[in-house]
């Protein structure tokens, strides 16, 4: 059976060996860039010298986990990590969904199409540019924050980035004002997949086009929803390190202090001081929480409905 099997795969690739040449650029680039760096995860239990490197090491076990945890930084760096996260989720996943709804409501083609291409716009600006327009808009002295604050009050207006609060609705909204149109593609792509008749009978039946969004359009987009949920969820305590660290100063550090920027202060020698070995199970933990996370929505989303990954 073994020996069928891989003559079976080497008369496939003789035969469409073009596809195979394609599909070996990106298997290529994950093995490089995704599963061969999994081999210094063993610096998390290791008291790293670069002098020695990974298998001249000494061996400490738990001892840089228990570091970290011991920490009067961890509960502040973690729950700073989840409140950011779980308010991108709670905010900004069901705004592409509503958005891809109206727009499939909407009877004009062309219309459609320059409404999705100026939502989708912003996702193309890069993310040191759109933190760079934020700075100069909330500018307190030349940006229209300041000077409208100044012809109105008469004097400065207090500086919304040095807030801790603040900057987590900056980092939310902003993101989801540059996403939302990007991120309802494939909701616009799975409600094109809908059959016109069944609206078409709910017309006959008197139904209004509100009640048609919800009860032909969204349960047939509720697949797709729960299996972008579950990915999402998978990647909760993995916020992006660029804008976080751009957007952070010493006023509003009790907020914007999250993960992937004190692994960089403990690894890359901010202080001057590196702990490769900390840094790395500090993200180690990290990404154990991911995995648990999706694999646990996973299976409660397998045993209550019947959409899951695996």
């Amino acid at each position: 059976m073994r020996k069928s099997f891989f003559h079976t795969l080497k008369k496939d690739i003789c035969r469409d060996w073009q596809l195979y040449i394609f599909l070996a650029v990106p298997v290529i680039y994950i093995i490089i860039f995704a599963y061969v760096p999994m081999g210094g995860l063993v610096m998390a239990f290791q008291k790293f010298s670069i002098r020695k490197g990974i298998f001249g090491s000494e061996w400490v076990g738990l001892d840089n986990f228990i570091k970290f945890f011991s920490s009067y930084q961890s509960g502040r760096i973690i729950s700073n990590t989840l409140i950011l996260s779980l308010y991108t989720i709670i905010a900004g996943f069901p705004i592409p969904i509503c958005f891809a709804l109206m727009i499939n409501s909407l009877h004009g083609r062309r219309f459609k199409k320059i409404s999705q291409t100026v939502v989708n716009l912003p996702h193309f600006i890069s993310v040191t540019v759109l933190v760079g327009i934020l700075f100069q808009l909330f500018n307190t002295r030349s940006g229209l924050y300041g000077v409208i604050g100044q012809a109105l009050t008469g004097s400065v207006p207090p500086d919304l980035f040095g807030s801790p609060a603040n900057f987590r609705h900056f980092y939310v909204w902003s993101g989801i004002w540059q996403e939302f149109g990007w991120g309802s593609i494939i909701y616009v792509a799975a409600l094109s997949s809908v059959d016109p008749s069944y609206h078409e009978a709910a017309k006959i039946d008197g139904a209004t086009r509100l009640q048609r969004v919800f009860h032909i359009d969204f349960p047939s987009i509720c697949p797709t929803i729960i299996i972008l949920l579950i990915l999402r969820m998978g990647s909760v305590m993995s916020i992006g390190f660029e804008k976080v660290y751009l957007m952070q100063n010493n006023l509003n550090l009790q907020a914007s202090n999250i993960i992937s920027t004190y692994v960089y202060q403990v690894g890359l020698a901010a202080s001057g001081i590196s702990d490769f070995s900390y840094a790395t199970a500090i993200g180690f933990f990290n990404s154990l929480v991911n995995m648990i996370l999706i694999v646990t929505v996973n299976a409660i989303s397998k045993k209550f409905g019947e959409t899951s990954l695996w």
